[in-house]
């Protein structure tokens, strides 16, 4: 009996089917468990996964793909490779989408921004590899609270230890049960660090039932610990912006639409929590957001049409909600092909999103004197 490469099919139905998720909204059961952790990688390491497939073919002998067995995995593989193709044009509709949103506050952020967002960067093929750089030290675990290890945080800088730096903050992602502070949006906050941006990355205290007021009280605890160490670190006090993925990101919001709030600041009331501006990356919007203030910082928020884990339909809902009762610009840029987590590597679709990052603080820094107040709430734009 003629041998049969089954080690290449089963690599072929593995990559196929991950690629099938990563094109697709499945949600719930298996399919959405494999659509969030081996789609979600596809999708955003397309170019890593087309050498593995072009590597595993190469491997097999010619007479190999003569057989049943070979022909069905050169079948899958061709429609993969397809799918790939698709996915990398889905990621280059980024940059043009994340731009046209910038629109709506005004041609003015192009001229801070090299007149627009490139498609493609270089490092989106990095992957997984290099997310750290050597220009950038990472001082790690600093304590800003007394709850252990979820009151820990790291701070990202310049090597050069520059002054007057504005500040990115980051929580992570976890659905308030998960999640650590030092394994997510690296390529970001690495990037930002490099330009001269201080970055802090904090983990804070788990648990649904107690997300608030607990994770809220620690996220503006962050807050308080930049502008009490702001000397120290050379950092802007009045130039700090938060910012989350997921559940990280909802703290986010909620921290910017809380400032000065006595509830969520148990023993140290009368600390300044504002911020400069706030940036949700795949929020979630669910229970139990607080109420939105008409003085809100500006908002930035990006979400993916093909998210398993938080339906683009709740992000939308938000936004509108958002932009009906604020003053200040709420943007909204809904990434074509994007899942949860679309952040963690680099990838087309994050060296876009970083780009877009550094846009939006770009223009709250040169407009904070001016940011429009009692005006019209800016309209989202969709790509649907």
């Amino acid at each position: 009996m003629e041998p049969q490469p089954y080690g290449y099919l089963i690599a072929a139905v593995i990559f196929f089917v991950g690629t099938v998720c990563a094109l697709t909204r499945l949600r719930g059961g298996i399919l959405g468990f494999i659509s969030l952790y081996f789609g979600n990688n596809i999708n955003e390491l397309p170019g890593f996964v087309l050498l593995f497939l072009i590597a595993n073919t190469g491997l097999d002998p010619l007479q190999d793909m003569s057989t049943a067995i070979g022909q069905i995995a050169v079948g899958l593989t061709l429609l993969t490779g397809i799918g790939l193709i698709i996915i990398v044009h889905r990621a280059t509709r980024t940059a043009p989408v994340i731009a046209q949103t910038f629109d709506q506050i005004g041609p003015e952020w192009r001229e801070h921004h090299r007149g627009t967002i490139p498609a493609f960067q270089p490092a989106a093929l990095l992957g997984p590899l290099f997310r750290r750089r050597g220009d950038v030290e990472r001082i790690g675990n600093l304590s800003y609270g007394d709850a252990g290890r979820y009151n820990l945080l790291d701070v990202y800088r310049h090597r050069s230890k520059p002054d007057n730096c504005p500040v990115f903050i980051h929580f992570h992602a976890g659905g308030f049960t998960g999640g650590a502070k030092n394994s997510q949006a690296l390529p970001l906050l690495y990037a930002l660090a490099s330009q001269g941006w201080l970055c802090i990355s904090a983990n804070y205290r788990l648990g649904r039932a107690t997300a608030y007021p607990n994770a809220l009280i620690d996220a503006k605890k962050v807050i308080c610990w930049v502008r009490d160490h702001a000397e120290a670190y050379g950092a802007d006090a009045d130039a700090i912006f938060v910012a989350g993925g997921s559940a990280g990101g909802q703290m986010a919001l909620a921290a910017a639409c809380t400032a000065h709030d006595p509830h969520f600041q148990p023993g140290f009331e009368s600390a300044d929590t504002s911020v400069a501006a706030a940036i949700a990356f795949y929020g979630y919007y669910g229970w139990p957001l607080p109420p939105f203030p008409p003085d809100a910082p500006p908002l930035f928020v990006l979400h993916g049409d093909l998210d398993t884990v938080v339906p683009v339909e709740d992000a939308r809902a938000f936004v509108a909600k958002a932009q009906r009762e604020s003053k200040n610009p709420v943007l909204y840029a809904e990434l074509p092909g994007a899942h949860h987590n679309f952040d963690l590597f680099h990838s087309i679709r994050s060296e876009a999103v970083i780009d877009g990052v550094k846009a939006f603080t770009t223009w709250v820094l040169a407009n904070r004197e001016r940011i429009p107040t009692g005006t019209a709430p800016l309209k989202s734009v969709s790509f649907l």
